[in-house]
């Protein structure tokens, strides 16, 4: 009888605990790119994050949301705001790398979670690792890096890679080397924002290569491949989701179809959680999510996990209840790597024409299983 008095204690005890986790507000500031150039990035971030917190019914959890403009100095004040005057426990939403190294560090040294559900820059990953932050979305060579191993198994063998000059463009294009280990025609840095590719795309017509990898985010990746249909160029075309995500693809039309892609995640990929997922954020927005909607889920069904566990005023439980990662994420398998960012699969998708006459995204398969960035090694934590 005392042992089983000893167990029941103890799952009153959780259950207490439990109780206790979720009676005292939480408060999340949301800082995430909803104008200007690359906005529906943020958007779906913001509405797969909030639809996740929506699904839990929690009334103790209040999310802020800013919009930075894609702006570092902006990002930095608002991330001040909430940490200073709000007093937030939880910060995420940071599209672009530029603005993440504009934020986390000083944020997470002022004892803040930093949760990012799409900016990873090798330096947050290696050097300037840290407890308080968890990459939610990748390393940033990650897609780039499946993308080189699988165009080396398909015997290409001198790609020409382009991407833009700032930490995520070059992050890529290192990725892309160091997974691909073989010689390339040329690799092309061009300007943030920057819309017209034609002297770039000269320097492609001029070289040797038999094939195209690029990572332009967002509107540059719509302003190029319209650009590359009327060229005339004829190479085939490979790139990361994050120039094939299903907004792009319908903006740029039937240029897009025959391209190869690499992501994390397919709205066709076959597991309960993504079933229910795409259903859900079809059913609330009427538009099929793209990769940073997934992202923005997974983190906030992330931080619901740990919720459970502890409130972040907990931080040492909070955090270990974080690294466990309890969620039932919409890509699959999920854990993270001794720097807290991801080890996972990366998969290989297909533009094609979908049912309706318009570009969609048909997964392919396996790039790269269990992928984990290089930089880990450099975390001392």
């Amino acid at each position: 009888m005392k042992k089983l008095a000893n167990v029941g204690l103890g799952l009153l005890m959780t259950a207490s605990m439990m109780a206790a986790a979720q009676a005292e507000e939480v408060k999340i500031g949301m800082i995430t790119t909803l104008s200007g150039g690359g906005s529906h990035l943020g958007v779906d971030v913001r509405d797969g994050f909030m639809l996740a917190i929506e699904q839990a019914g929690r009334d103790d959890i209040e999310v802020l949301i800013q919009d930075d403009g894609n702006r570092p100095d902006l990002a930095r004040s608002l991330a001040n705001e909430f940490m200073q005057r709000d007093e937030v426990d939880i910060l995420t939403g940071i599209i672009f790398s530029n603005l993440a190294m504009a934020v986390v560090p000083a944020a997470v040294r002022q004892g803040t979670f930093y949760l990012s559900p799409n900016a990873g820059p090798s330096d947050l990953a290696g050097r300037m690792c840290h407890e308080n932050y968890f990459n939610v979305a990748y390393q940033n060579d990650n897609l780039h890096g499946a993308m080189g191993a699988y165009m080396r198994e398909q015997g290409f063998e001198k790609p020409i890679i382009l991407a833009p000059n700032y930490p995520a463009g070059t992050d890529a294009l290192a990725g892309f080397k160091h997974l691909y280990e073989g010689e390339v025609a040329d690799e092309i840095y061009t300007q943030m924002g920057q819309t017209d590719y034609a002297a770039e795309i000269a320097q492609i017509r001029s070289s040797d290569a038999d094939s195209l990898f690029f990572f332009l985010p967002g509107g540059m990746g719509i302003s190029f491949m319209k650009q590359w249909q009327n060229s005339g160029v004829d190479l085939p075309v490979f790139g990361a989701a994050f120039s094939f995500d299903e907004i792009i693809i319908k903006a740029v039309g039937s240029a897009a179809i025959g391209a190869m892609n690499t992501s994390l995640w397919a709205y066709d990929l076959d597991n309960e959680a993504n079933h229910a997922f795409v259903e859900a954020f079809r059913g609330t927005y009427g538009r099929t999510p793209t990769l940073y909607a997934a992202q923005g889920y997974d983190t906030a069904n992330l931080i619901l996990s740990a919720l459970e566990k502890a409130h972040p005023d907990d931080q040492d439980t909070f955090r270990e209840a974080l690294r466990e990662a309890d969620f039932d994420s919409v890509r699959g398998e999920f854990r993270f790597g001794p720097n807290q960012h991801p080890i996972q699969d990366i998969y290989v998708r297909e533009v094609v024409e979908g049912d309706d006459g318009e570009p969609t995204n048909r997964l392919v398969g396996i790039a790269i299983e269990d992928i984990q960035d290089v930089y880990h090694t450099q975390c001392e934590m």
